[in-house]
């Protein structure tokens, strides 16, 4: 099974099981904010309430698979040096 990491690495788009809902995503940076949680941030492209960039803590997903398409670079709005996440683990 690949981590969140390979999966940021390899650029997959990902869908797993989220606050009752199947979340399709296509991940971005992984580390822990400023509560110490482990957080996925990510371009949502379906499942919740509209695409755009939602931050996922990780205690709280389950049943991560890969779509088997991948995307192509960082979304429009990307921040790298997100300041909501205090220390990075991987990233785009």
């Amino acid at each position: 099974m690949y981590s969140l990491c390979e999966h940021i690495k390899n650029q997959n788009i990902i869908s797993f099981h989220y606050k009752n809902a199947i979340r399709v995503v296509e991940p971005h940076l992984l580390g822990y904010d400023s509560s110490n949680d482990l957080t996925l941030s990510a371009w949502q492209l379906s499942g919740g309430s509209s695409q755009g960039f939602r931050d996922f803590h990780v205690s709280k997903i389950s049943g991560v698979t890969t779509t088997g398409k991948n995307f192509a670079s960082a979304r429009q709005g990307y921040n790298p040096h997100d300041s909501t996440i205090s220390r990075v683990l991987c990233r785009l």
